[in-house]
């Protein structure tokens, strides 16, 4: 196993891991899948904005309170630290989401505070690409890369890869499996349907069958 593979591996777990393993292990066989075109995010995914993760740096500015404001990275905990609070979950949620619970926290030690959070410096995605690709293994991608990037990363493809066979395995929380989200590189190369739009996130696994 090469030491991409093996790094593919220690980044993945649960359901994606296991197909990870097949893929490796030339035991992956196609199963069902949905088109680009077909697939819809479950809703609580739908028009969500940008989603802070772990490593992401946020700029955090709390309107005419100086001392409070501050730059802060996301910990591998998924928390910020700010001065007058104990640790609070960032990671998981909009930066508007994050502002209006730092309000709440903030309420009992300034008077109607006013809070705004940015990104500062996105934390890169992280996907595994996989199959009939020139160099197979995890990418760093920047944020709101699609499936061209991923495959740009990698090299491009073998001399065996079935072009209308792009898969992105992701998995969602009301699914114990990952779905599989079908691709035509000429269709997305080309800009037409939804494929050249679709957006990659960190734990997404590219498979070039």
């Amino acid at each position: 196993m090469s030491r991409s593979n093996l790094s593919a591996l220690l980044f993945l777990r649960g359901p994606l891991l296991a197909v990870l393993l097949l893929v490796l292990g030339g035991c992956y066989r196609p199963g069902r899948f949905i088109w680009v075109d077909d697939y819809r995010a479950p809703p609580s995914l739908q028009d969500e904005g940008y989603i802070i993760r772990r490593g992401d740096l946020l700029n955090i500015n709390v309107w005419n309170q100086r001392e409070l404001s501050a730059d802060t990275l996301v910990r591998e905990d998924g928390r910020i630290t700010l001065a007058l609070l104990n640790d609070v979950d960032a990671a998981g949620v909009t930066p508007p989401v994050l502002a209006r619970r730092l309000e709440e926290l903030f309420k009992p030690l300034v008077n109607n505070p006013v809070v705004s959070v940015r990104i500062s410096r996105p934390e890169p995605l992280k996907v595994a690409v996989l199959g009939e690709v020139k160099s197979p293994g995890m990418k760093e991608l920047a944020p709101e890369s699609g499936v061209l990037h991923a495959l740009a990363q990698a090299g491009g493809f073998t001399d065996y890869a079935q072009l209308d066979g792009i898969y992105v395995l992701r998995q969602q929380a009301e699914s114990p499996l990952p779905v599989r989200i079908r691709f035509d590189y000429e269709a997305i190369s080309r800009t037409r349907g939804r494929g050249a739009s679709f957006l990659l996130r960190t734990g997404d696994v590219v498979v070039v069958e």
